[in-house]
């Protein structure tokens, strides 16, 4: 279908408002659907942060200790209680498993999505209100790309598919700055071509604020709402990334004193401290000291400032996590913003409110990747919450080819050479640069099973792997997309270009990604959890329960008891030992590890008895009175 006919189909069911929100939802639950609920449930807890949060989740929802999260029967301060709730809440709902421990970050994810979805057909229904034309199709599918991208990329898959804190992070921070922007963009205050999540007829959810109230517009109200939910997700950072990206936008604008106006800052201020502060005071007065030093001390001020455990990288780390973490599309995010001329401030300045969300995007990933860039501490996550930007960005690269019908067909006929329009210039290249990068996937996935070295944790998974063929198949799906791409180029089909990305990676991520989660799951963690069973079943009352050499926290989830672990093979001879002697819990202790641990610990064949063996690992039993 063109263009043309589909605004003309848009047109024709323009009437019937409802369609347009019933086919924006499937859209999104389509897309959503498949980046982060398929399958969300059918894979074990992984190793290791992972079931940090889900048993001290656990242990909220079983205790009924909504103040101070504890793991393995000690206090975990790394970061605050917005995600223990929310999973706990799932617990009670679904029951304690995968599906509860993730649902929170898919929802959070959806949410974010969502948002953006409806905050780009709404700016776009403002463009065409000011240039007095109605292009449906123009809307939609620019809305729909942004939502694709956005969830469809290999950053906010792991995050959220994972039950950590960072995507709900990125959801509440996402949303707020979303939310700022449609607060600020509303101020305009005529409301002119606002036609609802469809831009197609329905009254818009933005409407004229009275500035003369003492409250602020409710989308400046729910910003406030969702920062007080980032502090309580990760902390500090979760206004100081708000506050630092808004306050860049609105100086590079001039309009800092007339937006912290509209905005009742100060009322603002007291909703965020209000919605989040008694969390805080109560857990600080509970634990006092400790949490302070903990969570403030080590897991805030000296991340950014010291490398922490063993967390460090060279300054141009996060390029290499947004080039691969934001894969295919990266790279067009160098165009999308060189498109947006940033450095033309008096234009931007003249330009509505409602016409600045590619600035606005640009400002929030240029600062999120700045602000991390100099911290000290780098990990892959920290820039999670840019790759809402980062989608925003490149959909609205592609909002150009879908602007003009009549230039687009003469540039398909050849009629109008692509090298007379500049943008179409560079996007030329550009494509040419995505042939190359998705070529270079391709050639690296038929080599990763040669490429990966051993695992101790999972022996077998290297040949599994390579026996499998999904690596060949993921490197089949990427090499025919680079001839796709060459073909659409060559053809002239620009618009076509991110389709074909996104295609491909639905593919990978159906067939070639997933079955190898389920290949890891089997070989690295299965062997745990069934361990984890045979432990429960076995378990005598008051035998302890030692984990030696390496520390697995999928065993404290699974067997729901405590674990003691001791790194040093040696060290945990001498505390059989030591047990041996004062006999003060049971007369035998499980020991899990792995095999060629038990001659390390001075343990022989004969002075244990073995209670299940699954991949690498073993599960004895040593009597404490031979």
């Amino acid at each position: 279908m063109t263009i043309r006919a589909l605004d003309q189909l848009l047109t024709r069911i323009g009437k019937r408002p409802a369609f347009v929100i019933a086919l924006s939802a499937l859209w999104l639950i389509l897309v959503g659907g498949i980046a982060f609920f398929w399958h969300l449930g059918s894979i074990g807890l992984i190793d290791e942060t992972e079931p940090l949060f889900a048993e001290a989740s656990r242990q909220m929802y079983v205790t009924g200790d909504w103040i101070t999260p504890f793991f393995n029967g000690k206090t975990r301060f790394d970061k605050p209680a917005l995600i223990y709730w929310c999973q706990a809440i799932a617990y009670s709902i679904f029951g304690v498993n995968e599906w509860a421990v993730r649902l929170p970050s898919a929802i959070a994810a959806m949410a974010v999505i969502g948002l953006a979805f409806y905050t780009v057909q709404w700016q776009l229904a403002k463009q065409d209100a000011l240039e007095q034309v109605f292009r449906p199709s123009r809307r939609w599918l620019t809305a729909g790309i942004v939502a694709a991208v956005m969830a469809l990329n290999p950053e906010m898959i792991v995050w959220g598919r994972t039950g950590v804190s960072d995507m709900l992070l990125t959801g509440c921070i996402g949303s707020a700055l979303l939310c700022f922007f449609l607060g600020y963009a509303s101020q305009e205050g005529s409301g002119i071509g606002d036609r609802g999540l469809g831009g197609l007829g329905e009254k818009s959810l933005l409407s004229s604020p009275d500035p003369q109230s003492p409250i602020p517009n409710k989308w400046y109200l729910a910003c406030y709402v969702l920062i007080a939910g980032a502090i309580l997700t990760k902390g500090p950072v979760g206004i100081v990334l708000p506050g630092l990206i808004i306050g860049v936008f609105l100086l590079y604008l001039g309009k800092l004193r007339e937006v912290v106006r509209e905005m009742r800052l100060l009322l603002g201020i007291l909703m965020i401290l209000g919605l989040s502060l008694p969390w805080y005071l109560l857990v600080t007065w509970r634990n006092g000291w400790n949490y302070i030093n903990s969570f403030f001390g080590y897991h805030n001020i000296e991340r950014f400032t010291e490398v922490v455990n063993g967390h460090t990288a060279p300054w141009y780390f996060y390029f290499l996590v947004v080039l691969l973490g934001f894969a295919p599309y990266s790279v067009y995010l160098p165009l999308s913003m060189a498109r947006l001329k940033f450095w033309q401030r008096n234009y931007w300045c003249s330009q509505e409110r409602s016409q600045q969300l590619g600035l606005f995007a640009f400002f929030w990933f240029v600062s999120i990747f700045g602000f991390f860039t100099i911290a000290v501490t780098k990990l892959p996550s920290y820039v999670l919450p840019l790759m809402p930007a980062a989608a925003i960005l490149v959909g609205l690269l592609w909002s150009d080819l879908f602007k003009d019908s009549s230039i687009r067909e003469q540039i398909g006929q050849g009629r109008i050479s692509p090298l007379s329009s500049p943008s179409l210039s560079f996007l030329l290249w550009t494509g040419w640069v995505n042939v190359v990068f998705v070529s270079v996937i391709a050639v690296a996935l038929f080599y990763v099973p040669r490429l990966l070295g051993s695992d101790p944790a999972a022996p077998q998974f290297r040949q599994l792997l390579q026996q499998s063929g999904l690596t060949t198949l993921g490197g089949v799906i990427w090499l025919v997309c680079a001839v796709v791409l060459a073909v659409v180029i060559l053809r002239r089909r620009w618009r076509h270009l991110i389709g074909v990305n996104l295609l491909a990676f639905a593919l990978s991520l159906i067939f070639v990604l997933t079955p190898a989660l389920f290949l890891i799951d089997q070989e690295r963690q299965l062997p745990l959890r069934e361990l984890s069973a045979i432990a429960v079943q076995a378990q005598k009352p008051g035998e302890e329960l030692v984990m030696v050499g390496f520390q697995k926290p999928t065993v404290v989830f699974y067997s729901q008891r405590p674990v003691n672990y001791i790194k040093m093979s040696a060290a945990a001879g001498d505390y059989v030992k030591k047990e041996a002697v004062n006999k003060t819990k049971s007369d035998s202790i499980l020991v899990l590890a792995q095999p060629k641990k038990f001659p390390e610990m001075g343990l022989q064949s004969n002075n244990y008895q073995t209670l299940g063996k699954s991949g690498a690992y073993q599960l004895i039993r040593v009597p404490l009175n031979r």
